[in-house]
């Protein structure tokens, strides 16, 4: 019950990683928003939110639906955060992410604009957004991946946005410190999860043969487990980092 009292919103959190971020943090007592893209996944959020009240440990959860491709998505987050739980949030996991592999001769204007305006642009103005009502000592937490440290090919547009991500990352690190508030991002390697459904099988065995524990894919809940302890007090001195949460398939 780490996180009794405390207010999260978590993006692209009706499924898969999300979900099972959403999930973390009300196990540990925090009201938590389940933010969802596509009209189709409401009944998905619904379910999410579903079993955070089942918990029955002062937990909550709400849904809002809205696209991170569009500028107002920030500011409707919060409106129905604010609406539903008040006018402090302590936690914003920045989930939501597009997943674009293409040759680059085959790679498009529309095509970054399309992963950037999620990728980056999403995660800046949600963050402006959040900001005036952080309750400190806030907790910012992106989610990015191992693809932003690693040459693989096709990968170039969508590794240059998790990039960007931590980039931004550390510089707000540095602009919201003084107010108390951490900002970290996680790159997870290889994970069970939909996206990974695209991938090809080959690139898949070879992620597993590069991962030392286990020699296995990651879990979400691996992943899950890290950011609910950034999201914790027990965090409050690390920031401006990307941690690795890829079994040892990424080391700094």
């Amino acid at each position: 019950m780490s996180l009794q009292g405390k207010v999260a919103i978590v993006t692209g959190s009706s499924r898969g990683l999300g979900a099972t971020m959403a999930l973390e943090l009300a196990r540990r007592g925090a009201k938590v928003t389940v933010v969802y893209t596509s009209p189709r996944s409401e009944s998905l959020a619904k379910e999410v939110v579903s079993k955070i009240k089942n918990f029955s440990n002062g937990s909550d959860g709400t849904i809002v639906q809205a696209d991170q491709s569009k500028l107002d998505a920030g500011e409707k987050i919060v409106a129905a955060t604010r609406a539903a739980f008040g006018d402090t949030i302590d936690i914003l996991v920045n989930n939501a992410g597009v997943l674009f592999e293409k040759p680059l001769l085959e790679t498009t204007p529309e095509d970054y604009a399309s992963i950037f305006d999620v990728n980056v642009r999403g995660v800046l103005f949600i963050t402006k957004a959040v900001v005036p009502y952080l309750r400190s000592p806030g907790r910012i937490i992106n989610i990015s991946s191992v693809g932003s440290r690693m040459g693989m090919e096709n990968l170039a547009l969508y590794a240059a946005s998790k990039a960007g991500l931590e980039g931004m990352t550390r510089c707000l690190a540095a602009e919201l410190g003084d107010a108390g508030h951490t900002v970290n991002s996680v790159q997870p390697g290889p994970t069970e999860s939909d996206m990974l459904d695209d991938v090809p099988k080959d690139l898949v065995a070879m992620q597993k043969k590069m991962t030392p524990v286990g020699h296995r894919l990651g879990r979400p809940d691996d992943v899950a487990q890290v950011v609910a302890w950034l999201a914790s007090e027990e965090s409050r001195w690390v920031s401006g980092q990307a941690i690795s949460t890829s079994g040892g398939f990424l080391m700094h």
